[in-house]
């Protein structure tokens, strides 16, 4: 059984084998994938890539500031620790964090000050079954009068999105309401159920759908299976969608697993590869993203290429945040987060790994503000190794 050496206080800068493609100055785009939990890889090639723009809306203005090339990671505390198969987290704007759990439906609330979790209430019809069950949570860009959380979960026949009304005045297990289906029709599978959504800085839904090992299905654009959809909060394809009366956003996705935008409205995603390659990738409205036709970087000017890879061994992404001038990575089979310097939609700087193996697997990095990050780790999610006290949040500030 592997072993871990957990350090709270501080954390060791490890920068491994990462790879970010190369493009020419003239090269217009390329490529992309995503990965499974496991696999093989080839020897990485090195440098760094020119990534295609990003579909989200751009803020202008002058030049960014480029932050450093060397970063760092403290762990602060354990906020709460004991969670059974945690994956979406969602922090309340008075306090408090959302956390779902992938096997048991539930959705508990973490006192983010004293580690107390209280369950709300188990979400109906959810069906965990491998990969899937109830996945990514996210708060209506209204909660603050409406109280909806909406969650994505894998059901008996599809996987879907619905939104519950949150009420904390009622009794512990009683105080989510029955759900209101906002999207379905999800294509579902044991495998690649994709599942991370987040509401945009233009308020609209966006969703990760996996195409559930069904190659086909990311290049069919008719399919809502390996791609990125943009919905309105009511489920509806969203206003400007780049292909008419479509939710599809971005197409050519295997497994995508994580958004984030930066401070200038652009969007960014992490993606599964399957042996050779996971990807980081700058999202394009209507951009294809080459699944299953390629796995990383291509010269192939029909796909766009990913702005950063690495071989599946050293990532396996999951969640993805933006702080600092960097997105930060979380890591499934790589058991490490990693931080991606920015400058514009490229990289600025090779990719750094922190927490290597420290505290396994890990799933879901959220903004915390004021430099930090919340950090959800996924040992008992079947593929890890449990110790005591998994699963836990953790707090982490960075730089």
């Amino acid at each position: 059984m592997r072993r871990r050496t957990r350090r709270v206080e501080g954390t060791r800068i490890v920068q491994r084998r990462v790879v970010t493609a190369v493009l020419a100055a003239a090269a217009l785009l390329v490529t992309a994938g995503c990965s499974s939990d496991g696999g093989g890889a080839d020897p990485p090639e090195g440098g760094r890539s020119t990534p295609a723009s990003s579909g989200a809306p751009s803020s202008g203005g002058p030049a960014e500031e480029i932050p450093p090339a060397k970063g760092s990671v403290k762990v602060v505390r354990t906020v709460a620790e004991g969670l059974g198969t945690p994956w979406g987290l969602a922090p309340l704007p008075d306090g408090g964090l959302l956390v779902s759990s992938r096997d048991e439906g539930t959705i508990s609330r973490v006192d983010d000050r004293t580690g107390r979790v209280t369950e709300l209430g188990e979400v109906p019809g959810v069906t965990p079954e491998g990969e899937g069950g109830l996945l990514g949570i996210a708060l209506s860009p209204d909660y603050a009068s409406d109280h909806m959380v909406y969650a994505y979960f894998t059901s008996a026949s599809d996987n879907r999105v619905v939104r519950m009304l949150y009420d904390a005045e009622k009794p512990a297990g009683e105080q989510l309401g029955a759900p209101d289906t906002v999207f379905k029709g999800i294509p579902k599978g044991f495998i690649h159920n994709g599942g991370r959504i987040a509401f945009g800085p233009d308020k609209m839904l966006y969703v990760g759908a996996g195409e559930t090992g069904e190659t086909g299905l990311s290049q069919d654009r008719e399919s809502l299976g390996g791609k990125i959809l943009r919905l309105t909060p009511e489920g509806e394809p969203a206003p400007g969608n780049p292909f008419p009366d479509s939710p599809v956003y971005s197409y050519g996705h295997r497994n995508v697993q994580g958004l984030a935008w930066d401070d200038r409205q652009r969007l960014f995603a992490s993606e599964f590869g399957q042996n050779t390659w996971d990807e980081l990738n700058a999202i394009q409205p209507g951009g294809n993203y080459g699944w299953p036709e390629v796995e990383g970087r291509s010269d192939d000017p029909d796909f766009l290429n990913p702005i950063a890879q690495w071989r599946t061994e050293d990532a396996s992404p999951s969640g993805l945040a933006y702080a600092e001038g960097s997105l930060w990575m979380a890591g499934l089979r790589g058991e490490r987060l990693w931080r991606v310097p920015l400058n514009g939609t490229q990289t600025s700087a090779d990719p750094q790994a922190f927490l290597e193996g420290e505290y396994g697997r890990l799933r879901t990095v959220v903004p915390a503000g004021g430099g930090k990050l919340w950090l959800v780790t996924s040992e008992t999610d079947g593929r890890g190794s449990p110790e005591d006290g998994d699963d836990r949040i953790l707090e982490l500030k960075v730089s």
